[in-house]
């Protein structure tokens, strides 16, 4: 009979694997098919975490080409495809194909789940880089990661045309690119830069809904054909150099496939160094808006506030009382309020804490999962440009 225990699955120490690289690997983690279970893949990406590497997790349920697209606007060294559906050979080929017409041929693919080995050949003759099985080592999937990372040069447009993707997948994919390159300091001088119209930024403490929030915005934005970009912060180790970014799997880019531009960055603390470059390459790729959503933030995180346009700060009932509204810090920033999941209990009484101390600034009520409130949020944030507006 099994012992209950209390000890975790997989015990790894925590150490940085990949200091020695060109750059942080950054890995796209992604279950294709019908396959509901997701905790294997988390263990992966907790696993990859704390040996250094960059892991972004895209969620379940995910098609062939919402993991191509994904990977280019990423910049991802590779993607780790996983799937227990028994539909590897009809999915996997098509994964490789949707790489090239969204304009990325080179992105190596890697793939793993309950896979025959009579099947693997025919894998890695379509091209798959390698193939894991159920009790694969860690090393060895460490291992993998570790060899697709290239340094880090910029896309040719014109050469990912001719390999297959159409002119405004080619044109993303270099964005992509050109942001790593910003991020890490290596942006080439004279690369033309200009900030978008608007820019708004999204902070709150963590746990209180900001990336369903964001996802929420984006969905409507896309909706009404604005040329909305999102650019999310997620904290990186200070002791591995490894960083969980998972923001993006709120937002169903099954359905909104290329409407969006979405990039997840870490970053230690507070560090927006880089986010004017990147912002500037976004407006000058044809970007009007632009999301910042910030890492979980404290009572004193207010950088983001230099960065932006407008800062809406996000709360939810339940977690302060009202000594926390009168303390300097994140609160003085806000050009506006979001009470989100104002379906909890203790909402009004926020709601009346807040009116103490806003001064004029707007209150919003919003339920991010349901999309109560996102559509005046989003109006209230995002003054329409003129195009927009039929002038």
């Amino acid at each position: 009979m099994p012992v209950p225990t209390t000890e975790p699955t997989t015990a790894l120490e925590k150490k940085d694997r990949c200091a020695d690289l060109p750059h942080r690997p950054r890995v796209l983690l992604g279950k294709m098919g019908l396959d509901g279970h997701d905790r294997g893949v988390k263990l992966i990406a907790r696993l990859m975490r704390d040996s250094g590497i960059h892991v972004i997790y895209s969620g379940l349920w995910q098609t062939p080409r919402s993991l191509a697209i994904s990977a280019r606007d990423e910049d991802a060294d590779c993607i780790a495809a996983s799937m227990m559906s028994n539909s590897h050979l009809v999915l996997v080929p098509r994964l490789l194909e949707e790489c090239r017409k969204v304009g990325r041929p080179d992105m190596v693919v890697n793939v793993g789940g309950i896979i025959p080995q009579e099947d693997v050949p025919t894998l890695l003759e379509a091209g798959v880089r390698r193939v894991y099985h159920t009790g694969s080592g860690l090393d060895d999937i460490v291992g993998s990661v570790r060899d697709s990372v290239r340094p880090y040069a910029p896309l040719d447009e014109d050469e990912l045309t001719g390999a297959g993707a159409g002119a405004g997948a080619a044109a993303t994919a270099a964005l992509a690119r050109r942001i790593s390159l910003a991020h890490a300091g290596r942006l080439p001088a004279g690369t033309e830069l200009r900030r978008p119209a608007q820019v708004v930024g999204i902070t709150g403490s963590p746990g209180a809904g900001k990336s369903t929030l964001v996802a929420a915005m984006a969905s409507e934005a896309v909706r009404r054909g604005w040329k909305l970009a999102v650019i999310a912060f997620d904290p990186m180790s200070t002791i591995t150099g490894g960083a969980l970014l998972g923001d993006r799997l709120r937002v169903d880019f099954n359905a909104i496939d290329e409407g969006l531009f979405y990039r997840s960055l870490a970053i230690v603390g507070e560090d927006y160094s880089t986010l004017p470059a990147i912002a500037g390459l976004i407006g000058a790729a044809g970007y009007d808006a632009l999301i910042v959503e910030t890492v979980g933030s404290g009572q004193n995180d207010v950088a983001i506030r230099a960065q932006v346009d407008r800062t809406a700060v996000v709360l939810v009932p339940g977690m302060g009382d009202a000594v926390q509204m009168d303390k300097a810090g994140i609160l003085e920033i806000a050009d506006c309020f979001v009470v989100n999941k104002a379906d909890h209990a203790g909402e009004a009484k926020l709601v009346r804490e807040l009116l103490d101390i806003a001064s004029g600034r707007a209150i919003h009520e919003t339920v991010a999962t349901e999309g109560r409130g996102v559509i005046e949020l989003l109006d209230a944030l995002f003054s329409a440009p003129a195009e927009r507006r039929g002038s």
